[in-house]
């Protein structure tokens, strides 16, 4: 009697066993199904966004074909669009962008995980998120009513006097101070992607192993040649994606360039003057598009952001995949 109960009683525990396996099974399928479907989505997605551009796009490329990107003409009344002054305008503000954020916003992750004192660097990372939280267009205002005037009034007369008249970089730096134009969008720019590379900065930056920077001080090394030797190899990839991503941010701004870039279709040598961008070209003239070949010209600019984007991120993570097999060779 007593094996028969035993019996009885592994029997249902087997039971209770494979039940709560299928059970298990059957959560671990529609988990997968579930995140499938969304990794699935993003595609859909994707694929929706270029279908769209490519075919709001075709009526310009008909007309114009592959010149359009080649284009300096802008002319809503003649029909005739050309994408050259806003591709040109979006890589020199983004260029601009990147040479003055980057380094700061490298010095400020340094200073922050090397150097703070720890009463401060609460405080500095809170304002930091804070800057990141900030709309565009308040930037685009700010930049317009107080950081503007000021550009016009001492920064830009100061660089014709000195930089203008060096060879070879003094072409950047001619023309009539206007205060708006190429250069301060880029600087708005470049406050506006500091946060965002300094934080992701900072972040891999604290992921350093304290033990490879305690060897490396007792090696006898100084604080740059840590950084330099022991932090940014160790933390290589989430520092090219920080600038990347704040790239991608400078290449798709809209409403604080559109302020203060002075929205005009048109190629100059000097980065005082006014210009344009793809994204403050289509947020001015989107409303104001009539006729099919004007609003086709202006979704085939979006279709060019689109693939100057991808080329970017592509780019980025060719340089990444060198430098790890580099740093996998040297191993």
């Amino acid at each position: 009697m007593a094996t028969y109960v035993a019996t009885e009683g592994t029997v249902a525990s087997a039971v209770r066993v494979r039940g709560q396996a299928r059970r298990q099974q059957a959560q671990d399928r529609a988990f997968h199904l579930a995140t499938l479907l969304f990794a699935v989505l993003v595609l859909l997605i994707l694929g929706g966004i270029i279908v769209s551009l490519v075919e709001g796009s075709l009526p310009a490329l008909r007309r114009f074909g592959l010149g359009f990107v080649a284009s300096n003409a802008w002319n809503p009344v003649k029909e005739q669009f050309g994408a050259l002054p806003a591709v040109y305008g979006t890589l020199v503000t983004s260029a601009i962008a990147m040479l003055i954020g980057v380094p700061v916003s490298f010095g400020i992750a340094i200073f922050i995980t090397e150097l703070c004192p720890a009463w401060l660097k609460r405080p500095l990372g809170i304002a930091i998120e804070l800057l990141a939280g900030i709309p565009s267009i308040i930037y685009g205002i700010w930049g317009l009513f107080s950081f503007a005037p000021l550009m016009q009034a001492t920064v830009q007369p100061a660089l014709i006097d000195t930089v203008g008249d060096v060879p070879w970089i003094g072409d950047l730096f001619q023309g009539p101070p206007y205060g708006i134009g190429t250069l301060t969008a880029g600087i708005i720019l470049a406050v506006m992607i500091l946060p965002f590379i300094t934080s992701i900065t900072r972040d891999v930056f604290e992921t350093v192993p304290p033990m490879l920077r305690e060897s490396a001080y007792g090696l006898g090394a100084t604080t740059w040649e840590v950084v330099w030797k022991v932090v940014l190899p160790f933390s290589r990839v989430g520092v090219v994606g920080g600038v990347m991503l704040g790239l991608g941010r400078a290449l798709g701004e809209t409403m604080a360039v559109t302020f203060v870039i002075g929205n005009a279709h048109r190629i100059s040598t000097s980065i005082l003057a006014p210009g344009t961008t793809i994204s403050a070209s289509i947020a001015n003239e989107f409303t104001e598009a009539v006729g099919d070949i004007y609003t086709s010209s202006l979704v085939t600019l979006g279709l060019i952001l689109f693939v100057i984007t991808f080329v970017v991120l592509a780019l980025a993570r060719l340089m990444l995949a060198r430098m790890n097999a580099r740093a996998g060779g040297l191993k």
